[in-house]
Order: structure tokens, then sequence, then C-alpha cells
């Protein structure tokens, strides 16, 4: 208030609302190493972000304003995402529980695959059909897909492309924007 009455700025909105404390703030994104263009990946509506790395570590996620899609803006999802990397409770492995247990196991991604793949395959097989009601159709009823909303238009096709390929007829998505 003093530098208010005796000063230039008595409306105090510039030098005299200023203090030592804050000129020597910084913003909290001036000290990365670098900023990586990305896409928020909680919906699919595909809003830019600009994510701020330094020492390989994600320090802050922000809105991109050159994005066309959401100009710098983020939902409240959106803005929390740096969660996702940065959380201790972040899972990293895969977790795998077999049938009947009640304990969760670590297991290597190379394992986990083959499991996956053993089990697209036998359910394939089993429930393979070539003919149904003497027309020929070659499917399978044995596998499903249901795709999530955070997938986009191009992820979708190459889902949908994926199980059509494999012989699957269910496939669904609840990407509905």
């Amino acid at each position: 208030m003093w530098r208010q009455l005796t000063g230039s700025d008595p409306l105090g909105r510039g030098h005299a609302a200023r203090s030592r404390a804050t000129d020597e703030l910084q913003n909290r994104n001036a000290t990365a190493d670098r900023v990586v263009d990305s896409i928020c990946p909680y919906c699919a509506v595909g809003c830019g972000q600009k994510v701020f790395v330094k020492d390989e570590k994600v320090t802050q996620i922000e809105g991109d304003p050159a994005s066309p899609i959401s100009r710098g803006r983020l939902c409240p999802k959106g803005s929390a995402s740096k969660q996702l990397v940065t959380s201790p409770d972040r899972v990293t492995t895969v977790r795998y529980r077999r049938p009947g247990g009640t304990e969760w196991e670590d297991l290597d991604l190379d394992t986990a695959m083959d499991m996956i793949a053993d089990r697209v395959l036998a359910a394939r097989r089993s429930h393979w059909q070539d003919e149904h009601d003497g027309r020929r159709v070659r499917r399978t009823t044995g596998i499903s897909s249901l795709g999530g909303a955070t997938l986009d238009n191009e992820e979708n096709y190459l889902m949908k492309k994926l199980y059509t390929a494999m012989g699957a007829v269910q496939i669904e998505n609840q990407a509905r924007i």
C-alpha cells in the first residue's frame, strides 16, 4: 500500500503490486529440456497437448494453443493427464491373476503376448463355423471386440480390419461423438 500511495502506481495495478518474490518467479515450464506435441488420451476428441520434459521426465502437460480442436484448452481429465505418467501408483508391468487365483503376479510382456495369442487361436479354432444354415459364412463366434471411447476413427478402423481378418463378427465401439 505504501508503494501505491507514494509511487506512480496509485491504483496498484503495476509496479506497486509487485514484490521481490514476484519478480523471482519463473514459469514452471521455463526449465524444460524439450516440449513434445501430443494428443490427450482420454477420449476421441483429440485435444492437442504440449508435454514438457526435463531430464527425460514429464514435468507438465498443458493444452496446445495451436490445436484447431481445443485451442489450448483441456477438460479436467485432460488437465490431470500428467498423473497418467507420473503417478507412483501407475502400473508399469503386466499383471495377471490365474483362474481361481486370489493373488496378482507380474509377467514379462512376451509371456503375456504369447498367452493372449494362444487363447485367441484356441477360441477361434473351437468356435469356427464354415457354414451356417447351408450358407458359407467362415466366421467365429468365439471372439468379439468392444472398442472404447478413447479410440479414434483410425484405431477403430484398424481394429475392425484385425477382428474381421480373424473371422469375428461381433465388432462394436462406443466412439460416438
